[in-house]
């Protein structure tokens, strides 16, 4: 038995071949190889070569390669395949074995395993901590954890198309310029598909003195919002005035990040005006096109100093433009917690998801439901 006398065979050993040697050959490719062989004579070795070229290759550059695999193979001189590259998607990248900054490591008995589970178990533990609870050495943690928060956003289809290796739409223009360039030679169709991007994101970070507790931890979620690549992501603090940090959150190091909106934002825990100031950015950013399809991320606990009814009033106008609009408050995880505070109940009617923040763990179910994930009790 030679290695023609079952196509099926042949052109499954080629197709790896050619995609070990960096020809896309995959297996829509060689069913249909095999089926333009059962069309021509299987049997004879220049229609298993036609059946095969045509197929597999796209380009000039291909010939070569195609050529060569195909003698070793029919001689039973395959090459040895080279490993095909794996693409690891990175996980949530929350650092789990982390140094103990009170050094507990040397306590311990000093084997390598239990330096692990206990750090493993320590973060464990702070995931579900409320941050106002936490000590210098978990609050170092849990910076370092913010700071490798991933935070990819929601996608949304775009107007452009891209070429796809998979059949779809016809892209006219590259078929067209394919047959020109093989002279007449019948080539495969090229194919395109809608591109994606990812969707913008505000986030409104309250800083008054009701949220002093939580608002560096949930400015350090924003820092980390901001490192989207491709994506808009503008971060504005409330709480006498708006103030717009979106370029002092562009430096990488959260640190100088932090100092930087330190410095920019003159109202630091003092009183709450919600509703003038979502109007104010309303006007000035929210209808120009800041939260025109966006993902607006509201962080406050939702006490109002103002009339609660203008707040619904710009809730109203911001569900109108924005995609989602998803109001985060820290103190929603207490015990026998009730959204009785006059401007949050007139703005939850408006809300798509109202979640806490007062955790890591929180502040990671945040991240998955602005990137449009379903989590269980948001």
């Amino acid at each position: 038995m030679t290695a023609l006398d079952d196509p099926v065979r042949v052109f499954v050993g080629l197709g790896r071949a050619l995609d070990s040697a960096g020809v896309p050959a995959g297996p829509d490719r060689v069913a249909e190889a095999v089926r333009a062989a059962v069309a021509l004579d299987p049997t004879r070795r220049a229609d298993l070569y036609w059946a095969g070229r045509v197929t597999f290759c796209a380009n000039p550059g291909d010939l070569r390669k195609y050529d060569a695999i195909f003698d070793a193979l029919v001689t039973g001189d395959l090459p040895r395949l080279q490993p095909r590259t794996q693409h690891l998607v990175r996980a949530v990248p929350i650092t789990l074995a982390v140094p103990d900054p009170d050094g507990v490591e040397d306590e311990l008995d000093g084997t390598e395993d239990s330096v692990l589970q206990a750090a493993a178990s320590r973060v464990e533990t702070l995931r579900h901590k409320d941050v106002t609870t936490l000590g210098a050495a978990e609050r170092a943690l849990l910076d370092r954890a913010l700071a490798a928060l991933s935070l990819p956003g929601e996608s949304r289809p775009s107007r452009r198309r891209r070429p796809s290796p998979h059949p779809g739409a016809v892209d006219p223009g590259r078929t067209v310029r394919a047959l020109l360039r093989s002279g007449g030679e019948p080539v495969r169709p090229r194919w395109r598909r809608r591109s994606v991007r990812p969707r913008p994101v505000v986030l409104l970070v309250d800083v008054s003195g009701s949220m002093s507790g939580y608002a560096d931890v949930l400015l350090r979620f924003a820092h980390a919002a901001t490192r989207r690549r491709g994506a808009r992501t503008e971060v504005f603090t409330l709480g006498t005035r708006l103030t717009r940090v979106t370029r002092e959150m562009a430096t990488p190091d959260p640190d100088r990040a932090m100092a930087a909106v330190a410095a920019a934002v003159p109202d630091w825990s003092g009183g709450t005006r919600l509703g003038v100031l979502l109007r104010e950015f309303l006007d000035r950013w929210g209808q120009r096109g800041a939260a025109r399809g966006a993902v607006v991320v509201i962080l406050s606990d939702g006490w109002e100093r103002d009339d609660p009814a203008l707040l619904g009033a710009q809730m109203r106008r911001l569900s109108l433009l924005a995609r989602r609009v998803v109001w985060c408050n820290p103190r929603k995880a207490r015990p026998g917690f009730a959204p009785l505070a006059a401007g949050l109940a007139a703005a939850l009617p408006h809300v798509d998801d109202f979640v806490a923040g007062h955790s890591l763990e929180a502040l990671e179910q945040l991240a998955m439901i602005v990137a449009g994930k379903k989590v269980g009790g948001a």
